[in-house]
């Protein structure tokens, strides 16, 4: 299996559009690999592929940062987004589409009594946690360090970024423009710590409204009973448990984490993998907290407002409708999890036998490599990382013609059994040409 990849020269085309993205789009004007010279410009996406401005093509594994999981223009999608544009984009009133997905989650998500829809990911953890807030009528909230919630204030706090994490667990914001006080209402937990965990949820119980957690922090699968003891903690206290599954959701199982890892929360916001690209994302749980959002009780009281304007559009409910169908045939998943273990195994195999020490760590669907010698299981020990050497693995699988997000590589069911071929083999030769640059540094 050859890794030849020879990338195109950019365009002046693309030279001119990256230079309009650079002067216009602060946040938007991203790399795959954190390197500004492998800046491109993306013109198509199709299947398991995506096209550069100057016709370079990569298989990727950022899918988006997760949503695609069906591949890009899965023609399921394609037709479900053409039909429903045709019959209107936006009504602020219920729609077919709308209901028939509500009914859809309500079979698939073992939490999911009833719904309401949002447009992203941010969304739908925010108003989980103003549900949770409204029902419990307290403020602060519990949050394991390093784990991502979207873009709120509350749960921008300890995520992946920070380097140095605090001696204790002090909140950390990862963003200027966040009121002190925040801090105040946030408390940081050790993901994959039970004892811990209980601890602190003990302590603080009188004045905790929820606890947040992805059921998969990053790529760290949650340990032993870590959840099911989560799950018996806050339910002794009568704490509401938010499941953040934007990225588990419909990625690890049909059900989710929650059928994946046989736990049910109280709330549960998803999305990305149920998007099929487009806005949509889903706060769910018991019908007891979601009633709060009830539009009757705006006039008889203890109303919760989780509006918005595309909430629920005709178009992404179609969509999500679509992605589903596709999801519920026979031996997806089965397919889905062998080609990302071949990949995942691959991928473990050939840094160790390049002789570069790394963790890969995660669930067939969605892992990443950690750079260490040391077991990799929270924000605290992916510290021991390098996190130089992941970022120049990503380059140089780049410069093999392969695309991932900074950290994990996501699987698609459009991934072929010759594109794992070609990129085990890309991973290889990468590995070999880490582990020459890693010798030559340390000769010097």
């Amino acid at each position: 299996m050859t890794t030849a990849f020879e990338r195109k020269p950019r365009s002046p085309e693309e030279e001119r559009l990256l230079a309009s993205a650079e002067r216009l789009l602060p946040a938007c004007a991203r790399t795959s690999t954190g390197a500004p010279g492998d800046a491109m410009v993306i013109v198509e996406g199709r299947g398991s592929k995506i096209l550069d401005a100057s016709g370079n093509e990569y298989i990727d594994y950022l899918l988006g940062s997760g949503p695609m999981l069906l591949g890009h223009a899965h023609p399921a999608v394609v037709a479900a987004a053409h039909q429903a544009a045709t019959r209107g984009s936006s009504f602020l009133l219920p729609t077919e589409p709308s209901i028939r997905l509500a009914e859809e989650l309500a079979e698939a998500v073992p939490c999911a009594e009833r719904i309401c829809f949002s447009n992203t990911g941010s969304e739908a953890t925010f108003f989980a946690l103003r549900l949770a807030r409204a029902f419990r009528g307290r403020a602060k909230v519990l949050k394991f360090e390093g784990g991502y919630h979207g873009q709120g204030d509350h749960v921008l706090m300890s995520n992946q970024w920070p380097r140095r994490p605090s001696g204790g667990f002090d909140p950390i914001p990862n963003s200027e423009g966040i009121p002190p006080s925040v801090a105040g209402e946030v408390l940081i937990a050790p993901f994959n710590d039970s004892d811990r965990t209980a601890e602190l949820i003990a302590r603080n119980r009188d004045d905790l409204a929820a606890v947040i957690v992805e059921p998969m922090q990053r790529t760290f699968p949650p340990r032993g009973g870590f959840l099911h003891d989560l799950r018996e903690v806050t339910a002794r206290y009568e704490i509401p448990l938010i499941f953040d599954e934007v990225v588990t959701s419909f990625r690890l199982a049909y059900g989710g984490a929650q059928e994946y890892y046989g736990v049910s929360p109280d709330l549960c916001a998803l999305g990305k993998s149920l998007s099929g690209g487009h806005p949509l994302a889903v706060v769910c749980g018991s019908a007891e907290i979601m009633q709060k959002a009830e539009g009757a009780r705006r006039v008889t009281g203890g109303y919760v407002s989780l509006t918005g304007t595309y909430s629920g559009n005709p178009i992404s409910c179609s969509v999500g409708r679509a992605v589903l169908g596709e999801l519920r045939a026979p031996g997806v998943y089965d397919l889905l999890f062998e080609r990302g273990r071949r990949l995942m195994q691959g991928l473990q195999a050939s840094l160790d036998a390049a002789g570069v020490p790394a963790r890969v760590t995660g669930e067939p669907p969605a892992f990443q490599p950690w750079f260490t010698q040391e077991d990799v299981f929270d924000h605290r020990s992916s510290q021991t990382a390098d996190p130089i050497r992941g970022f120049r693995f990503g380059q140089l699988l780049f410069e093999r013609g392969i695309v991932k997000a900074h950290e994990k590589f996501f699987l698609s069911t459009a991934h072929s059994d010759d594109d794992i071929d070609r990129t085990l083999a890309a991973i290889d030769d990468a590995a070999q040409a880490l582990k020459r640059e890693i010798d030559r540094r340390e000769r010097r």
